[in-house]
């Protein structure tokens, strides 16, 4: 029995040394087994956890082991494959079977707390392409997994200096042609795409599947006329601004489909399973920024009606992710944003004073002036009004 690990651990620990780039903050081991049997591998312990193929738990670790397996595929899409796994299955033939070159690397297990420095295992070239910065397939077989172009789009949206390699650009192009994405199930889309939002250039990630053909197919069939409203890359991605880089996954979806109308954004959203709270926010941004308000007009009686028609009060920190689509959307007008960007500064400081306001003073007051029903909400909405016309919020 010889344990190995392999893929993205050895992969970014040569990253490292190699490129100069930053190491993950946390990284999964992925480890094969050669030379074992099912039944040897819970002799030394390791418990089953696979329903596909051997998979097991290491005692001590909990850290996944696979048997070394070959794969053959058997029907359309990324569902139809028949594994084999068995002790004469090498690791070169368990490596065969990997995406791309630069994750078909390994080294022993003895020396797995220094890959960057161990002796590799390394029979496809990946380290030559690491150093390259390129994107390959290892073998023909990449083309019978669909999902394999959705990782690609990712980690060129992960490391955007890397290129593709034109012979896999090639065969990703003839995929699509033959069909293959068309058999990707909405809920792995948006898995892989909302992955590949949350890293450094996720525009390239969108390029890269419209250069190949697959955006398109991947988008439902209404929204398909629209493709090209889909951004080249967010606001602030290529420069790195802060306003980018600790962007969570609902603003970054926000911009996304800022260009598509609201018809389609809702179609695009009940087809790839997004998540009700991320489409409601790109709902709502695309409404509020259709007549978004100059500073000067924005006084406390338009930030009340704003903040209540979004239910800030209720939800401010949903409140809070809108204000930075807003500010994100605004970053190409012709001020940079500047105008808006005071605008939302103005409605965020009348959002935190509203949030400190003794609201439910104000209702027992309006109670114990005889108040009843709709008179209390009046009330209420009249205080919160004085509230905000005496903060110092105004005069930016």
């Amino acid at each position: 029995m010889q344990i190995y690990l392999v893929g993205g651990a050895v992969r970014d620990a040569l990253m490292v040394r190699e490129l100069g780039l930053p190491a993950p903050a946390q990284a999964d081991r992925d480890w094969v087994v050669v030379g074992a049997t099912p039944e040897a591998m819970v002799a030394e312990g390791y418990e089953p956890v696979g329903r596909d193929f051997p998979v097991f738990l290491h005692p001590q670790t909990r850290e996944e082991h696979a048997l070394a397996r070959t794969e053959r595929k058997t029907a359309p899409g990324y569902h139809g494959f028949a594994f084999h796994a068995a002790p004469d299955v090498t690791l070169e033939q368990d490596l065969a079977r990997r995406d791309l070159t630069i994750n078909a690397m390994a080294v022993a297990a003895e020396d797995a707390g220094h890959p960057e420095s161990a002796p590799l295992i390394d029979p496809w070239g990946g380290l030559a392409d690491l150093r390259a910065r390129t994107l390959r397939h290892v073998t023909e077989a990449f083309a019978e997994d669909p999902v394999r172009i959705l990782r690609l789009a990712r980690f060129r949206a992960r490391w955007p200096g890397f290129g593709i390699a034109p012979e896999t650009e090639a065969l990703m192009r003839a995929m699509v042609e033959r069909g293959e994405v068309d058999h990707l199930v909405p809920e792995r889309v948006w898995q892989e795409l909302s992955r590949g939002l949350m890293e450094a250039r996720p525009g390239r990630m969108v390029e890269t599947l419209r250069d190949c053909g697959a955006l398109a197919r991947l988008l439902p069939p209404s929204v398909r006329a629209q493709v090209d409203a889909l951004p080249p890359s967010l606001p602030g991605e290529t420069d790195a601004q802060a306003l980018f880089t600790d962007a969570p996954l609902s603003v970054r979806w926000a911009w996304l489909v800022a260009g598509l109308d609201g018809a389609a954004q809702q179609a695009l959203g009940a087809h790839w399973r997004v998540p009700n709270a991320l489409q409601e926010l790109a709902q709502i941004a695309q409404r509020e920024r259709a007549d978004w308000p100059a500073p000067e007009a924005l006084d406390a009686a338009e930030a009340l009606r704003r903040l209540q028609r979004c239910d800030a009060l209720r939800k401010p920190a949903r409140c809070r992710e809108l204000l930075r689509v807003i500010d994100g959307e605004a970053l190409s007008e012709a001020d940079g944003g500047a105008a808006v960007r005071r605008s939302t500064r103005r409605l965020e400081r009348a959002l935190q004073s509203l949030l400190a306001f003794d609201s439910a003073g104000a209702v027992r007051q309006a109670q114990a002036d005889g108040a009843q029903g709709e008179q209390i909400s009046e009330r209420l909405h009249t205080a919160r009004l004085q509230h905000l016309l005496h903060c110092d919020i105004w005069n930016d």
